[in-house]
């Protein structure tokens, strides 16, 4: 039996080119919104951080009502870091929308989502986006887009994809490029005419595998899938398939399906749905939901293993406890456990100590949204410097590469080939654009970034654009020079003054202003040479009645370097942390009493 109502379809691209936009053009032109309902731009973007950040961290569902058919949307992440995320989608759908903008190509991302589409065994419909874009090479970007397709061994199918051409911002799609621009319906027509309709046995068993999970305060864990066979009711017993190879059976309290951007309860769902469901409050992600009568678990989805570990740690600074509401260990275990349900591509492990655990990830921003996640609800926390995971491959050491592409105008080319040279970075292409800017590709140990965005960004002025993903294990590549500048450290516990700050800003950049309260072994600046100085930027000036009023000149400081988490964790040395509280952001090192400080160095 085919479903020809229903189509299931995610949207795959690189970061920024334009999914999540796409989404918000489809939903208005179905009618989904009210002629005088307000909605915002980026509407699936529904977690703060996605809306200051403008990227997708986390999969979304709508769906869409077009000619009576019912087309499942779901916008997935383009960062290579929420890479999970993207994964287990694809077993949620029948077809994917490839994204592609009319400028840049295929970049380091649309590698990685097309790879996970087509080992899914799904024809995607490419979409040129921003064809409005006064420097768009349409031509060129669907010719290296093919390539791509044929590099990743698509199979003739696959190869022979359909095209769309559009500009999502203005809300046009056509089938040719030289046609008059009119509304979305060309691709909404190519959906239904290309993307499989569900095929299924409606008598047989259920089975429904776990893709997503949510939370509802008053339901409880809410289990999204699509069913994959027979269907499902309101009230009906069914068996939860664990993990671990073991059954559980539970009751369906509540059923929900999409209907546009709401999840609406309903009394029953067939195959080819994707439906939401709540029972147990066990439900984890990569599990089957099956019929009593009719056991048969699907095959777990493989996600991909981190590479970058952090060491998660209670906070124990002497302002430890003033600005957040959870500080125990037991409120960072349990938060991690929470995490971990809906987080597929993360690891936690306990370490010898029970205040502090090992916290691994696919990057940097993995790790770093989650922790500015914890801070925002109320945690308080220290994190230590990212490392890369090392593995054991035929008894020889391996660690993680980067493909890395950069995007420079021709004047920096020469500063960035030379710094991700010492990083250990090989340059594997180069292309000159034509608006006189440089594509560059480099292969690099995962550890070599660590640390360089922001000097990335410095070095080109803000000029740059920088993009990585996973490109497997090799051998180690040996040592790394790490940060060759050392810290301005507070000497004792107090208020930062006008006075003591201009008497440290000559030793280097301050992170610190007027006013700020600071603690013994408390970061405050960076020292402009190698190894650390204490400074004491609580120090006042000595008054006595012999000086007149105004025979000192006024202290003028430079202005102050503020560190976003981001940042701080890029800076921090492997004997420093950074202390993140729902207020604040410090950096500090790991022993703050100066003389043991001094000590533990001497034994190192």
């Amino acid at each position: 039996m085919i479903r020809e109502n229903i189509r299931n379809v995610a949207i795959i691209a690189h970061v920024d080119h334009g999914k999540t936009t796409l989404v918000d053009e489809m939903l208005k032109q179905s009618g989904t919104f009210r002629s005088n309902e307000r909605v915002e731009e980026r509407v699936m973007d529904s977690n703060d951080l996605e809306k200051e950040r403008g990227i997708t961290i986390l999969s979304k569902n709508t769906s869409i009502m077009y000619n009576d058919v019912k087309i499942n949307v779901v916008d997935t992440p383009g960062h290579a870091d929420f890479g999970g995320e993207v994964e287990r989608i694809m077993q949620m759908v029948d077809g994917v929308l490839l994204l592609v903008d009319a400028y840049e190509g295929p970049m380091p991302q649309t590698k990685f989502v097309l790879r996970k589409a087509l080992e899914s065994g799904l024809k995607p419909i490419v979409v040129v986006n921003k064809i409005d874009r006064p420097e768009a090479r349409t031509p060129e970007v669907l010719d290296k887009v093919l390539d791509l397709f044929i590099e990743l061994d698509a199979d003739d199918a696959q190869l022979d994809f359909p095209v769309i051409y559009a500009s999502a911002k203005n809300g046009i799609a056509k089938y040719e490029i030289k046609e008059a621009d009119q509304d979305m319906t060309p691709l909404f027509d190519m959906i239904i005419k290309e993307v499989p309709a569900p095929e299924g046995i409606l008598e047989d068993g259920l089975q429904l595998r776990i893709s997503s999970i949510d939370y509802d305060k008053y339901v409880g864990r809410i289990g999204i899938g699509k069913i994959r066979r027979g269907s499902i009711k309101k009230n009906q017993e069914v068996v939860l398939c664990v993990a671990d190879g073991t059954f559980k059976k539970f009751r369906v309290s509540k059923l929900y399906t999409y209907e546009g951007l709401k999840k609406e309860e309903t009394e029953e769902a067939q195959f080819g749905e994707i439906v939401a469901l709540a029972g147990n409050d066990e439900i984890n992600i990569g599990e089957t939901i099956c019929s009593t009568e009719k056991v048969e678990p699907l095959p777990f989805i493989k996600i991909d293993e981190p590479t970058i570990a952090m060491t998660f740690i209670v906070n124990n600074s002497p302002y430890a406890g003033r600005e957040g509401k959870f500080v125990t260990s037991r409120h960072l275990k349990d938060r991690l456990e929470k995490e971990l349900l809906s987080n597929v591509s993360l690891r936690v492990e306990e370490t010898d100590s029970a205040d502090s655990f090992k916290v691994s990830g696919r990057g940097e921003l993995h790790l770093s949204i989650l922790i500015e996640n914890m801070r925002r609800e109320g945690y308080e926390l220290s994190v230590s410097r990212p490392e890369v995971i090392l593995k054991k491959i035929d008894g020889k050491t391996c660690e993680p590469m980067e493909q890395v592409t950069i995007d420079v105008p021709e004047e920096y080319m020469g500063v960035v080939i030379e710094t991700l040279g010492q990083r250990k970075g090989e340059m594997t292409n180069m292309v000159t654009n034509a608006n006189g800017s440089v594509k560059l590709e480099f292969n690099i140990p995962a550890r070599g970034l660590i640390g360089y965005r922001s000097q990335f960004m410095t070095d080109t002025r803000g000029n740059g654009i920088m993009n990585h993903i996973f490109a497997g294990y090799t051998s180690h590549k040996g040592e790394i020079p790490t940060r060759t500048k050392g810290s301005l450290v507070a000497f004792e516990t107090g208020t930062a003054v006008a006075y003591g700050l201009f008497g440290a800003q000559d030793r280097g950049n301050l992170f610190i202003g007027p006013n700020t309260e600071v603690y013994e072994g408390m970061i405050v600046g960076e020292n402009a040479r190698a190894g650390d100085i204490i400074v004491n930027v609580c120090k006042r000036k000595q008054l006595t009645n012999v000086r007149a009023s105004g025979s000192d000149d006024a202290v003028k400081l430079v202005p102050i370097m503020p560190m976003s988490l981001e940042q701080a964790l890029e800076f921090i040395a492997e004997d420093e942390l950074v202390e993140v509280t729902p207020e604040s952001i410090r950096l500090r090192k790991k022993i703050l009493d100066k003389q043991q400080r001094a000590k533990s160095g001497s034994r190192n």
